[in-house]
């Protein structure tokens, strides 16, 4: 009989060794800290030898144990590409996906139907960070993020390009018929609405619409751009926003673009998938569908503003 060890104790050991942290360990398997301890006091008594040393306030795996945690990983694929081979076809896969707030909200979410169209059985679970900057922490098969597609960029990672990015600006169809901007002079008067987690998007916009920078121009800043939008909407003022992420709000007529031809192009979105996820059928299918979504977003993004 094969000699092995304690499987519940391995996994648990797998987890911890790729977050590196017991914490995100317990918060991926829905254990508590402790039992993330006692799980690894196990397999180290099973071992024979310490798997964890403490460095500061965390647990970092040794050396050796983090090779092991590679092999005992690339098992799990193996195991799990075997299990999905010889699954029931009816059987319900979930998907679970890290975004961005706003891209979750305003691009993924609002195109789900159609990704669940094609793929009924996979049940898609979408957990949002704050920044686009966001460590890569905790349990997910795949992890959108702001970024280049160069695989240096990202260790450990297999990188998709997702989406092109380019900021312009944006006002609600309302105060255009109040206050119409048609050249980049007009914007005198308006109200410019800022964010702080998109920091110098005015200055970049007004450089790129031969402006100064209007010191004296009355200015409101919000904390995350998804409420930025929502003044925008509310007409409280004017703002920049990311196209084609904002394709749905100007189709229906919520937001528009006055000025589309200027435009200031950004780092876009990646899709990454942990080296050691298994390269499963439904997680390549969902990848390929997102940098399809992406191309087919860009060219139908900016419609004109009414005419004089």
């Amino acid at each position: 009989m094969r000699q092995l060890p304690p499987l519940n104790a391995l996994r648990v050991f797998e987890v911890a060794a790729r977050t590196g942290s017991y914490a995100a360990a317990a918060s991926e398997l829905g254990l508590t800290h402790g039992a993330v301890s006692r799980h690894v006091a196990t397999l180290e008594a099973w071992l024979g030898q310490k798997l964890f040393r403490k460095d500061g306030r965390r647990m970092v795996a040794t050396p050796i144990a983090a090779m092991f945690a590679d092999e005992v990983a690339h098992a799990f694929d193996r195991v799990a590409r075997a299990a999905e081979a010889c699954g029931r076809p009816a059987t319900r896969r979930i998907l679970r996906v890290s975004a961005p707030t706003s891209f979750a909200m305003r691009w993924l979410i609002p195109r789900l139907d159609r990704f669940h169209g094609a793929y009924p059985q996979t049940e898609v679970v979408i957990s949002t960070v704050s920044t686009v900057l966001e460590d890569l922490r905790g349990g997910f098969d795949v992890a959108i993020r702001r970024g280049t597609a160069r695989g240096e960029a990202w260790p450990h990672y297999r990188v998709a390009p997702v989406l092109e990015d380019v900021d312009t600006l944006i006002m609600s169809p309302a105060l255009f018929e109040q206050r119409p901007i048609r050249q980049p002079a007009d914007i005198e008067g308006h109200a410019l609405l800022a964010s702080e987690t998109r920091p110098g998007d005015w200055i970049d916009w007004l450089d790129a619409a031969g402006l100064s920078h209007r010191a004296g121009q009355p200015r409101q800043t919000f904390d995350h751009f998804f409420i930025t939008r929502q003044a925008v909407e509310d007409g409280l003022g004017i703002g920049i926003g990311p196209l084609p992420m904002l394709a749905i709000d100007i189709a229906a007529g919520r937001l528009m673009t006055p000025l589309p031809e200027i435009r200031v192009r950004r780092t876009g979105y990646v899709a990454l998938v942990p080296d050691h996820a298994g390269k499963t059928s439904v997680l390549g299918s969902f990848v390929d569908w997102l940098a399809s979504e992406g191309e087919n977003a860009m060219p139908r993004m900016m419609p004109s503003p009414p005419a004089a």
